[in-house]
């Protein structure tokens, strides 16, 4: 039996590492998504113990001031994209304002650490989306256009094949077939 999931990152993440800093006895304050604070002092071996565990989830702690900054700015977008916030202003405001600092530096510090743009990151982001969509049956392609604020479903489907190498459409149809043979 094959069973189609949907998953809300941000629930499963908080859910995963609320129940480690717990289980290692940890008092902590969330201040930020991705970002806590503990309230009491932890030993090192304790640390390195919670650090070790929380890994095996692909939860890493970032201590390098640059690689923080990236996280930050991958997790608002990220927020941003498969939260579906309803963004007022251009993107490079909102990071600006999100994060409180100026959009020119955050676009040249992540393109020098990831050596890519934020812009390409954002377009990334959308098309893994766009995928869950499609996967779902939900939504029509124009409905997941109109949903992820694309000027038009030309744009989105583009964008799509040129990050995937193939059409929403030819997308669909693989997912289609491999739902039969399972």
């Amino acid at each position: 039996m094959k069973l189609l999931l949907k998953f809300d990152f941000t629930k499963v993440c908080n859910a995963v590492l609320k129940q480690k800093l717990q289980a290692h006895q940890l008092k902590f304050r969330q201040t930020a998504f991705g970002e806590i604070e503990l309230i009491d002092k932890a030993s090192e071996e304790q640390l390195k113990v919670f650090y070790d565990d929380i890994n095996s989830f692909g939860i890493e702690v970032i201590e390098d001031p640059k690689k923080i900054v990236i996280q930050k700015i991958k997790d608002v977008i990220v927020d941003m994209v498969f939260n579906e916030r309803d963004i007022q202003v251009k993107t490079s405001v909102y990071l600006a304002e999100q994060l409180e600092e100026n959009y020119n530096y955050l676009s040249n510090l992540f393109s020098e650490v990831t050596y890519t743009s934020i812009e390409n990151f954002i377009i990334l982001q959308k098309i893994e989306y766009t995928k869950i969509l499609l996967t779902s049956e939900e939504l029509s392609l124009t409905e997941i256009a109109f949903k992820l604020s694309y000027s038009s479903v030309a744009h989105l489907s583009k964008q799509f094949k040129n990050t995937t190498g193939i059409t929403p459409s030819a997308f669909q149809r693989i997912i289609a077939k491999r739902k039969q043979i399972n």
